[in-house]
């Protein structure tokens, strides 16, 4: 640890260099800029929290979903990766077992008093939820908790399929871990961490995720999760070098309105699942895929033909998260992206949440893809990705290929909406000077 002007001048002096180097990106301007950022943070701590406290450096990644689109809510398979873009906290703990936490750009210091680990009314969508629930999650566990403050800045994109929230939550847990569990990996693993943050934000928060978000921020690299038994669900990890193939990864915000969506979103969980229910199974990964595919002719008139196209979906997509994984694993790049265009053809042609039906005219992920295509086509990959319907698509483009796409994009949906990002091999951590 070291007071608030220990660390600036560490920062200054390029002692966190080489962890900035692991965390986001080698170049010198990226090390600048983040140099910068932290010391910003730093400064943003002192002005709520007073100058020449003791502090520790935390950071945990947002993440984008590379395949398995829409196939967890019935224990699928899914494939993920953190990005480089993070929630970076300034943290010194106290001993009156309070957490104070201020985030940039939000006007509201969060107060939890942790003497109180149940939801409380009036907290729910709210961050301090988050932080109750997570403390909650903890103690739960079999792990210590205590106050402390906290200021956060993010550049993780907020409505963009990055993951802000899951981000915030195992952020949380990760400072907990450090500063009062001894960074206790045995006891309270990144898995562990991503479960907790998913019980806060179900339990507290009040919205009933998944896990693959908070398991992607937590993990870090590049992860496929089975979620067959989403109580214990099994994550396997690897290595994800963009950079060394000339590729970037590239999320575009269309802009389109999510509002009115509920509905198209819940569809496709309640259409697979009353495939299922044909069988006598709760969810899709229950059924064997050639019974399934051998009662197509009497589910139609069951169930109707998108559920079963959805289905359809759904299988296809978990062994295509499976092939994605072992792609990276076995360094063929070629095949990752071919796997790539696949699982967003799946996604566009058979699970159908490409756009609304409701809302026809816009269609704002298709022209997105369309763009993609034209100026990628035979070089590099691109998807819807999340949960579709509008929102954001993700696109994997050869660096020589990069400005005319980010301009190609740009051009339609506005300066800035194509976001040039890399894959990041650390998931929750405490930043120091030793990563």
């Amino acid at each position: 640890m070291a007071t608030t002007s220990e660390l600036k001048q560490m920062l200054q002096e390029g002692k966190f260099d080489q962890a900035f180097a692991k965390l986001y990106a080698a170049d010198p301007a990226t090390v600048a800029a983040q140099r910068a950022r932290y010391i910003q943070a730093v400064e943003g701590f002192e002005h709520y929290f007073g100058v020449d406290r003791t502090v520790r450096l935390y950071s945990a990644p947002g993440r984008t979903e590379i395949g398995g689109n829409h196939t967890d809510h019935n224990n699928g398979i899914v494939m993920a990766a953190a990005v480089n873009l993070d929630i970076v906290s300034v943290v010194s703990p106290t001993d009156n077992n309070q957490v104070r936490a201020k985030s940039q750009g939000y006007d509201k210091l969060d107060v939890v008093d942790l003497n109180l680990l149940t939801p409380q009314k009036g907290e729910e969508e709210h961050s301090a939820s988050l932080i109750r629930g997570v403390a909650a999650g903890i103690v739960q566990k079999g792990g210590k908790i205590g106050g402390f403050d906290a200021y956060s800045v993010s550049d993780v994109l907020r409505g963009s399929g990055l993951s802000s929230s899951a981000a915030f939550e195992v952020c949380m847990g990760a400072i907990f871990r450090g500063e009062y569990n001894n960074n206790d990996m045995e006891l309270l693993n990144q898995v562990e961490i991503a479960k907790i943050s998913q019980y806060a934000e179900n339990v507290f928060f009040g919205k009933p995720c998944g896990l693959m978000d908070q398991t992607a921020c937590a993990v870090g690299s590049a992860i496929t999760i089975d979620f067959k038994d989403p109580t214990a669900p099994v994550v396997q990890e690897v290595a994800f070098d963009l950079a060394s193939k000339q590729f970037a990864l590239c999320i575009s915000d269309t802009k389109g309105s999510h509002a009115d969506l509920t509905d198209d979103y819940a569809a496709i969980r309640s259409e697979m699942e009353s495939v299922a229910q044909c069988f006598g199974c709760k969810v899709l990964r229950e059924v064997d895929e050639q019974t399934f595919l051998a009662a197509i002719p009497q589910l139609r008139s069951k169930v109707g033909d998108r559920a079963i196209v959805r289905a359809i979906h759904f299988y296809n997509e978990c062994r295509r998260a499976t092939a994605l994984y072992e792609a990276v694993k076995e360094d063929n790049f070629d095949q990752f992206l071919q796997l790539i265009i696949e699982g967003g053809h799946s996604s566009f042609e058979f699970n159908q949440n490409a756009y609304s039906i409701k809302n026809p005219q816009e269609q704002g992920v298709p022209l997105a893809l369309a763009i993609s295509q034209r100026v990628l086509n035979g070089r590099g990959a691109w998807r819807l990705q999340g949960g579709g319907f509008a929102g954001t698509i993700q696109a994997f483009v050869p660096l020589d290929l990069l400005e005319q796409y980010r301009a190609a994009i740009d051009a339609v949906f506005g300066e800035g909406s194509c976001h040039v990002l890399s894959v990041r091999n650390y998931g929750a951590v405490p930043v120091t000077p030793e990563m």
